[in-house]
């Protein structure tokens, strides 16, 4: 069972930049082309796991096997 992000929102500034926060603080701005795929990819998909996946703002749900690898034990 893996959470869901949630808490994003984004808003498209007049010069077509995108601004994302998480929970009301800010989290990232994309320009140009990226601004533009992301509108793109908005539309396709699930807006909070995209945002989520461009911020690097979000849990891989690997932690725990990562922790138990040989080489992060001792860490």
């Amino acid at each position: 069972m893996t959470n869901a992000p949630e808490g994003f929102t984004y808003r498209v500034r007049k010069n077509g930049d995108i601004e994302m926060s998480h929970h009301g603080r800010p989290a990232g701005v994309l320009r140009g082309p990226a601004a533009a795929r992301f509108l793109a990819e908005v539309e396709e998909g699930d807006p909070q796991e995209l945002m989520a996946r461009l911020t690097g703002n979000y849990r891989h749900g690997n932690e725990r096997v990562a922790r138990n690898h040989p080489r992060n034990r001792g860490h």
